[in-house]
């Protein structure tokens, strides 16, 4: 079964992105290769795939034992193509549910407006103020080009910032929906406006050697940023503005989602601000930063039968 991973891994994930490479590869050195590496691959029984996943279950989160499954399942069908083994024992199992994950939360105004003054003075300032501000995916984020920030449009259009792109494979946003135009709020356009000029500073600095690239958020060295640099950094940022917890990049974009809502805009509104194609998805996936709708109506009702 070692084997057979491996060689999935290195044929069978042609044309996907690093991070997807990268992911897989994780999955296998640290929950499938050890646990079924021995194992034959045409003795190997949907008996022993349901012990290894209920192993797993007592400490994976559900997303992350599918994940594990489904790499098993494509490692498996390389083979079967390659005439190796003739049926696909994954396929026979179904997914037990494994722990629960950590749900993601979202910064109350009085955080975020401690994390932002921590983030004064710091690399990832402006990177933060966008997507607090805006609500653009971090993927988004780190994709981002000048030629796509206009902070000085023709009379009559705000400043705005077009997210057409992302670090997923090919460019794409996430879904076609994903591609907005967004006007940018004052302090976004102030940021950016501070950014581009120290980015010209260690532009000039680095002479020939600066990659031309156009990209708005890059290291001292004009490089892209990795994602687990913007995780750190954020982070440590987090920590000095005395926010207690742990917190990842994309819950500046569910913050986002919960100032708005507190804020009292729409839901369909804030679905188009985050580039989601239908309220539903909206729902599903901040369910806990919306406010209930149903209290809105039950707000209307009571003013006008007050007595």
């Amino acid at each position: 079964m070692a084997d057979t991973v491996n060689d999935f891994l290195k044929r069978g994930l042609k044309g996907r992105s690093e991070g997807t490479v990268a992911k897989y590869r994780s999955l296998a050195a640290n929950n499938v290769i050890p646990q079924l590496g021995k194992a034959k691959l045409r003795k190997l029984t949907a008996d022993d795939v349901d012990d290894w996943l209920d192993a797993l279950a007592e400490r994976l989160a559900t997303s992350s034992l599918k994940q594990c499954l489904d790499l098993l399942r494509r490692a498996i069908t390389h083979a079967q193509r390659r005439n190796k083994v003739l049926r696909n024992v994954a396929e026979l199992v179904d997914l037990p549910e494994g722990r629960a994950g950590r749900p993601s939360k979202a910064l109350n105004l009085e955080q975020a407006k401690a994390v932002l003054a921590a983030a004064q003075g710091r690399r990832l300032h402006t990177y933060l103020v966008l997507s607090l501000l805006t609500g653009v995916r971090t993927e988004e984020a780190r994709e981002l080009s000048w030629s796509h920030v206009h902070l000085e449009p023709p009379a009559g259009t705000p400043p705005h910032v077009a997210v057409w792109r992302s670090v997923r494979k090919g460019g794409d946003t996430k879904t076609r929906k994903s591609r907005r135009t967004l006007a940018l709020p004052a302090p976004v356009v102030v940021a950016l406006r501070n950014h581009w000029e120290g980015q010209e500073a260690e532009r000039k600095a680095a002479g020939k050697s600066w990659p031309d690239t156009g990209l708005v958020f890059r290291t001292r060295s004009g490089e892209k940023l990795d994602v687990n640099n913007v995780r750190r950094d954020f982070q440590s940022i987090v920590r000095a503005a005395g926010v207690e917890g742990s917190w990842t990049p994309r819950e500046l974009r569910h913050s986002f989602v919960s100032l708005m809502s507190a804020s009292g805009v729409h839901l369909e509104d804030i679905a188009r601000l985050v580039g989601h194609s239908s309220t539903n998805t909206t729902e599903l996936v901040y369910r806990k930063e919306l406010r209930p709708v149903i209290m809105e109506g039950a707000d209307v009702m009571s003013n006008l039968f007050a007595d």
